[in-house]
C-alpha cells in the first residue's frame, strides 16, 4: 500500500453451525489464518451465532456465548490485521445486530445495524431494535469499553487514503444506505456483513447493487454474505461474497459452496483521485451533515512478497483497458463506438451544410475507420456516398499492399477517388527548401521530371535502414498531403488518441482537419472497430458471402504493419517504417496512457502494473522501462500539439481534448517522472 496505493481485501462466507458461537469463532479464526496477507478480512451478518438462530436469540445462553467467542477471537486473529464480524450484541436494554471490528488483539468497535427487513421472508424486528445513532457511544465487553454507534469509521494511520465505513445487509437496499454517508466523510473502503437468501433472479440483482454503490461512491465495496450451512428450514443462503472498485467487479466467489473466500486488492491510490477530480462528490461532502467518530487503527503491510520483493497483486490489471476481454462485451463496445463517431460526424455535415467530405486514404487502418465513419454518416442523413471524395497520395514510402487496399476501399464503398503522387511536389519543395533528403544532392538534376522522382526513390531505397532519419524528408510528405486534401473541401481527420498522446502526427500536417470523428479511439481498438464493420456492416448484408471483396480488404488492411509509410521501402517493395519499432508497442502505449490518464498512477506504479499485466508481447522490466520513458518525454513534448486539434467526440473515459478532459501546459517538465523511471 505505501509504494503502490493497494489495499488487501479478504470477504469469507465460512461454515457455520446454527447456535454454535464456538464453532463458528474457530471457523473464522481458521479462515484467516488460512488467507495470510491481507489488510482486512470481513465475514457474515451475525456469522458468530448463525444467521438463521430465530427465537433463539433471545436465550442469554446464546448471546453470553456469542461474546466470550468474540473476545477468543480477538487474541487468536493477527494483531496486524483489520476483522470485521457478525453477532448479536445487547446494549441500552435492546438487542442489536451487530459488526463487531477485531484490530490489535481486541475488539475496538461495534457497528449496529440501522435497517432492519421485516417484510416477506424477514422478521429481524421481532428480535433486533434498529439502530437510531441515539444510543449510549459505548458498550461493555468483556472488560472493556467499546465505541458503539453508526457513527464509526476507521482509519489507518499508516496508510493515508484506507478509511473503513462498515454497514449490513439491509442497509445497502434503502434508498439512502448509510455507506453513502460514510463515504462522503472520507471512508474508501465499504464493508457490508450480509446474509442474503438466494431466490430466482436475486443474484444478478445483488451483484448490480454492489457495483452500483462502489461506483456512486467512489469506493471500494466488500461484500460477504452466509452459506448454505445456515439453517434451510426455510430459506437457503448460497454464500455470495463480492469485491468491487468503483463500478468495476475485482473477485466474487460462486454461489452454494461450503465456505468461500474471495480475495482483492483495490487501488486507494485511484480512488483518492477519482474524488478529487469529481467535483460533484465534493458539492455532496459539503451539503452532508452525519458527524462520524474516527477511530485510528495501524494496519501492517501485509502482502505476501514476490521474488522483486514487492507483493504480487490479486486483482485482474487488464493489458489492453480499452479492448474488452469478452466477445459480446467488445462487439457491444464497438457498436456503442461507432455510432457515436458517425452521428457526430452527421451531425457536423448538416450544420455545416457539407456537400463534400474529403478523406486521405492510405490503405491503414485509421483512414480506413474515418471512410467507413463517413460512409455511414451519408447513410445517416441520406446523402450519396459520391459526395465523399478518397484520395490516396502514394509517397516515398507507400507500398502496393497499402496502395491497392486503398483503391479497393473506395471502389467497393463507391466514393469518388481520386490518386495524386505526392513524391514530385515533394521533390520540388526538397529543393526550394535547399534540403538534402538523406544527405543527397539534387540540384544538378533540376528542373524535375518523373525520371527524377524515380531516380531518388531508387536512391533513398538503397540506403540502410539506419541512415533513414530525416525528419524534414517525413514532414514535408505529411504537410503536402494535408495540403491537397484541404485544397479539396472540407476534411474528415483520420489520426487517433494514441498518435496524439505520442505526438506521432506531423504539426499542421496529419494532425490538422475540419472534424476528427477517430480523436479519441485508442490505437489498440481501432482494429476491432475495423472489424465489427467488416462482420456487422459488411458480412451480414452480404449474406456472409466469404468471396466479399470490401469483407476481405478491410480483413487485410487489419493485419496490415502499422506505418506513416513516409520513409522508403525495402528493396523488396514492403514497408521498413514500423511505428512500433519506433515508439513502442501500442499495447503498451494505450496501458501507460490509461495508467496516466485515467488511473493518474505515476512512473513506479505504472511500471509495476505493467509488470503484472499479461501482455500479447513478451516484455521483460528494461523492455517496460524503456518505452515507459518514450512515452513520457514524447507525451510531454507534444502537448503544443493536443492545444490546437480538430473538434470530435469523446468516446470513451479518456480523451486527450483540450476543450475535454486534458488541459495541460505545452511547456511543463517531465524531468520529475522520467526520473522516476530511471529510478524505479
Amino acid at each position: 500500500m505505501k509504494d503502490y496505493g493497494l489495499a488487501r481485501i479478504t470477504a469469507c462466507s465460512p461454515e457455520v453451525k446454527v447456535g454454535n458461537p464456538t464453532f463458528n469463532a474457530k471457523q473464522v479464526a481458521d479462515m484467516v489464518r488460512a488467507t495470510p496477507g491481507s489488510q482486512i478480512y470481513l465475514f457474515p451478518e451475525l456469522c458468530l451465532t448463525g444467521y438463521t438462530c430465530a427465537d433463539l436469540f433471545n436465550q442469554q445462553s446464546l448471546l453470553e456465548k456469542a461474546e466470550d467467542s468474540l473476545l477468543w477471537l480477538s487474541e487468536q486473529t493477527d494483531p496486524n490485521a483489520f476483522v470485521v464480524v457478525g453477532l448479536p450484541v445487547k446494549h441500552d436494554s435492546s438487542l442489536f445486530n451487530c459488526a463487531a471490528v477485531i484490530h490489535a488483539g481486541k475488539v475496538i468497535g461495534i457497528v449496529p445495524k440501522q435497517h432492519l427487513p421485516t417484510y416477506k421472508e424477514f422478521y429481524e424486528r421481532r428480535w433486533f431494535a434498529p439502530a437510531t445513532g441515539m444510543e449510549t457511544k459505548t458498550v461493555k465487553i468483556g472488560n472493556a469499553h467499546v465505541a458503539f454507534g453508526i457513527d464509526l469509521i476507521f482509519e489507518d494511520d499508516n496508510h493515508p487514503g484506507i478509511i473503513i465505513g462498515i454497514e449490513i445487509c439491509e442497509d445497502i437496499w434503502t434508498v439512502i444506505p448509510p455507506s453513502s454517508y460514510q463515504a462522503l466523510a472520507g471512508a474508501t473502503i465499504l464493508l457490508n456483513l450480509s446474509a442474503s437468501n438466494e431466490t430466482v433472479g436475486k443474484a444478478p440483482y445483488r451483484r448490480d447493487l454492489v457495483l452500483n454503490q462502489s461506483g456512486r461512491c467512489v469506493a471500494a465495496y466488500a461484500y460477504a454474505s452466509s452459506g448454505w450451512t445456515e439453517s434451510t428450514t426455510d430459506l437457503v443462503f448460497g454464500g455470495h461474497c463480492m469485491i468491487a472498485e468503483n463500478g468495476s467487479m475485482l473477485g466474487e466467489t460462486e454461489k452454494f459452496q461450503r465456505s468461500a473466500v474471495v480475495i482483492a486488492d483495490v487501488c486507494i491510490e485511484k480512488l483518492v483521485l477519482e474524488r478529487e477530480r469529481t467535483s460533484s462528490f465534493a458539492d455532496n461532502k459539503r451539503r452532508q451533515a452525519v458527524p462520524f467518530r474516527i477511530f485510528r487503527v495501524a494496519l501492517e503491510h501485509r502482502g505476501m512478497p514476490s521474488t522483486s520483493g514487492y507483493p504480487t497483486p490479486i486483482r485482474f490489471i487488464n493489458p489492453h483497458p480499452f479492448v474488452p476481454s469478452n466477445a459480446r462485451e467488445l462487439d457491444e463496445r464497438c457498436k456503442e463506438i461507432f455510432g457515436i463517431q458517425t452521428r457526430g460526424l452527421a451531425k457536423r455535415i448538416e450544420a455545416a451544410n457539407i456537400n463534400r467530405m474529403v478523406i486521405g486514404v492510405s490503405g491503414g487502418l485509421d483512414s480506413t475507420l474515418a471512410l467507413l465513419v463517413a460512409a455511414k454518416a451519408c447513410d445517416l442523413v441520406g446523402r450519396p456516398h459520391k459526395m465523399i471524395l478518397g484520395i490516396t497520395m502514394p509517397g516515398f514510402g507507400t507500398t502496393e499492399r497499402t496502395k491497392n487496399n486503398a483503391v479497393n476501399l473506395m471502389e467497393h464503398l463507391e466514393v469518388e477517388q481520386k490518386t495524386i503522387d505526392i513524391r514530385m511536389a515533394a521533390l520540388n519543395t526538397f529543393c526550394q527548401m535547399g534540403h538534402k533528403p538523406f544527405g543527397i544532392e539534387l540540384e544538378p538534376y533540376y528542373p524535375y521530371q518523373g525520371s527524377a522522382v524515380e531516380w531518388l526513390q531508387n536512391e533513398i531505397t538503397k540506403l540502410p535502414p539506419e541512415l533513414h532519419n530525416d525528419l524534414v524528408f517525413e514532414n514535408v510528405q505529411a504537410r503536402l498531403r494535408t495540403f491537397f486534401l484541404m485544397s479539396h473541401g472540407f476534411v474528415v481527420g483520420t489520426g487517433d488518441l494514441s498518435e496524439l498522446a505520442l505526438g506521432w502526427c506531423t504539426y499542421n500536417g496529419d494532425h490538422m482537419s475540419m472534424y476528427n470523428p477517430n480523436c479519441s479511439i485508442p490505437k489498440t481498438l481501432v482494429k476491432f472497430l475495423v472489424g465489427y464493420v467488416a462482420e456487422s456492416e459488411v458480412r451480414k448484408f452480404a449474406g456472409g458471402d466469404p468471396g466479399n471483396m470490401l469483407y476481405n480488404t478491410l480483413v487485410d488492411i487489419t493485419k496490415t504493419v502499422i506505418s506513416p509509410e513516409l520513409l522508403p521501402v525495402a528493396a523488396d517493395g514492403s514497408i521498413r517504417q514500423s511505428t512500433e519499432q519506433i515508439v513502442g508497442p501500442y499495447e503498451l502505449i494505450d496501458f501507460f496512457m490509461f495508467c496516466m490518464i485515467r488511473c493518474g498512477y505515476g512512473p513506479k506504479k505504472t511500471l509495476y502494473m505493467a509488470e503484472h499485466a499479461k501482455f500479447n508481447g513478451e516484455y521483460n522490466r528494461d523492455d517496460l522501462k524503456k518505452w515507459l520513458k518514450t512515452f513520457y518525454a514524447r507525451f510531454f513534448s507534444a502537448q503544443f500539439k493536443r492545444s490546437c486539434v480538430p473538434d470530435g467526440p469523446k468516446v470513451g473515459s479518456v480523451s486527450l481534448s483540450p476543450r475535454g478532459d486534458w488541459r495541460m501546459p505545452s511547456d511543463a517538465d517531465a524531468s520529475i517522472w522520467l526520473n522516476e523511471v530511471d529510478e524505479a
